[in-house]
C-alpha cells in the first residue's frame, strides 16, 4: 500500500522516500514522526541523545538506550533486549526530538527499567525474524481452533512472534474473565514457546488489524491516533446527528473517534443559540424552539397548537428576544411577508381529516368480512353427505329397497 522505498535509509533521519512523511500514498507516514530537529547543528563537544524510539508490530512503541553509541536512522532494524532472548524492532525516531516524546509520555530518561539496544540487525537475524513473521497467520488459525475446542468465550485477534521465536504474544478480546490454564498448556505444547496472553480493548484490536473507514481512508487508530479517548452519546447529539448506530459505529463496534474531533467547535457554536426554555412572544402567539442547524445558523420555531416549523436566522431570533425584553411584541416571527403567511398558517383538527372520527369505524367492516367468509365456506360444502349412522325410522316409513 505504501512506497517501497520508505524502509530504506537515505542518510538522514527522515523517511526513506525523501518526502518527509508526506508521501502521496498515505501509508509512508503510518505512525511515523517527522523529525524537524534533524538539520539542527549541535556543538562540537555535545554528545547526541542516547535514547531511541523503537517501533514493533502494530502501534507498539518503546524507548531504548543506545549504550553502544550506534549511528541510527529512521527505518533501521536493531536488536534489542527482551525478557527472554532478543527482539528486533524498527527505529521510528532518534535524536533530540526524543526528549520531547519522553516528556509527552511521562517516561524518565534515567529509569533503570529502560532496556538497551544491542546492535544493528544482520542478515541472518533478519532472515529468522521474517521466517517467524510469515508463520504468524498459520499460528493464529491454530490458536483460534484450540480456543474453540476449549469453548472459551474470547476472540484472539492477533499474535506477535518475538524475533528469536522464544516468545509468542496473543492479543485477545473478551467480555468477562477467561480461564487460561488449559489453553496455555495446549499452546505451550503446540508451539514450543513461551506464551503471553494480553487482553486489549476493541479500539486497540481495530488499531492492530487496520482497515478502511466509512470515509474511504485508513483507520485513524491504525495510522496516527495513539490515545483513545472516551466517545459518549453526547457527541452525536450535540452535532445534531441521527442516532443510527450502524453509521456512528466504527469497525471496533464502538462510537467513532472522529466524533470528538469537532466537538469543542460545536460546543462553542451552541452557546450563541438561545436556550430551549426561552420562548418568543409575538402577536400571533408564543413560539418555542424545536430544532437548530448549527452549520447554517438557523433555528426552527413553532407556534403553540400548530404543526408548522418556521426557520429563523440567528440574528432575527436575538432581535425578537431583545424586543421581548424591552416589552415590545413583533407582528410575526419572520420579518418578511412570506414568513408572515407561514406564521399564521396553523393546522386545525377537522372531522373529515381522516374521513371518519369514530375510533370503532373498522369494527363493522371486520364483522362484514367475517360473515362473507363464513357464507363462502358454507356454499362450498357438499350437500350429498353420506353418514354411517342408521336412519331413524320412528315415523313408520320403510327405508327404500335397494335395486340389487
Amino acid at each position: 500500500m505504501g512506497c517501497g522505498s520508505c524502509g530504506k535509509n537515505n542518510g538522514s533521519h527522515s523517511p526513506g522516500c525523501g518526502n518527509n512523511g508526506a508521501c502521496s500514498t498515505g501509508s509512508c507516514n503510518k505512525l511515523n514522526v517527522y523529525n524537524w530537529l534533524t538539520d539542527m547543528v549541535l556543538p562540537e563537544d555535545y554528545e547526541p541523545f542516547n535514547i531511541v524510539e523503537i517501533r514493533f508490530k502494530g502501534s507498539k512503541k518503546y524507548f531504548y538506550k543506545n549504550v553502544n553509541h550506534l549511528e541510527l536512522f529512521t527505518g533501521n532494524y536493531v536488536v534489542v533486549d527482551s525478557d527472554i532472548g532478543y527482539d528486533i524492532g524498527e527505529v521510528s525516531l532518534a535524536g533530540e526530538l526524543v526528549k520531547l516524546h519522553l516528556k509527552k509520555y511521562g517516561v524518565d530518561e534515567n529509569s533503570k527499567e529502560m532496556r538497551t539496544i544491542q546492535s544493528i540487525a544482520n542478515d541472518e537475524q533478519l532472515k529468522k525474524y521474517n521466517f517467524y513473521k510469515d508463520n504468524e497467520q498459520k499460528t493464529l488459525e491454530q490458536a483460534r481452533t484450540i480456543a474453540l475446542q476449549l469453548q472459551l468465550k474470547m476472540k484472539i485477534s492477533d499474535i506477535e512472534y518475538q524475533a528469536d521465536g522464544k516468545k509468542i504474544t496473543f492479543y485477545y478480546t473478551a467480555e468477562g474473565r477467561v480461564d487460561f490454564r488449559d489453553l496455555i498448556r495446549r499452546y505451550a505444547s503446540e508451539f514450543k514457546s513461551r506464551i503471553q496472553m494480553l487482553q486489549v480493548s476493541y479500539r486497540e484490536e481495530a488499531s492492530r488489524l487496520g482497515g478502511i473507514g466509512s470515509c474511504g481512508r485508513e483507520l485513524c487508530c491504525s495510522t496516527w491516533l495513539t490515545d483513545y479517548k472516551v466517545v459518549s452519546m453526547g457527541a452525536p447529539k450535540t452535532q445534531n446527528l441521527s442516532i443510527n448506530m450502524l453509521k456512528l459505529s466504527g469497525q471496533c463496534g464502538r462510537l467513532k473517534c472522529c466524533l470528538n474531533y469537532e466537538l469543542e467547535t460545536y460546543h462553542e457554536a451552541i452557546k450563541s443559540f438561545p436556550n430551549e426554555r426561552v420562548k418568543l412572544k409575538t402577536k400571533s402567539g408564543l413560539a418555542s424552539l424545536k430544532k437548530i442547524d448549527i452549520l447554517k445558523g438557523t433555528a426552527w420555531y413553532c407556534y403553540e397548537k400548530s404543526f408548522d416549523w418556521i426557520p429563523l436566522n440567528l440574528d432575527r431570533v436575538n432581535e425578537i428576544i431583545t424586543l421581548n425584553q424591552k416589552g415590545e411584541t413583533p407582528e410575526t416571527l419572520s420579518d418578511t411577508a412570506k414568513g408572515a403567511e407561514i406564521a399564521f398558517k396553523t393546522l386545525e383538527f377537522k372531522e373529515d381529516l381522516l374521513g371518519e372520527t369514530d375510533v370503532t369505524r373498522m369494527d363493522n367492516k371486520n364483522k362484514k368480512s367475517n360473515r362473507s367468509k363464513n357464507q363462502s365456506k358454507k356454499k362450498g360444502k357438499p350437500r350429498n353427505f353420506k353418514s354411517n349412522k342408521p336412519r331413524d325410522n320412528s315415523d313408520g316409513k320403510q327405508p327404500p329397497k335397494s335395486r340389487n
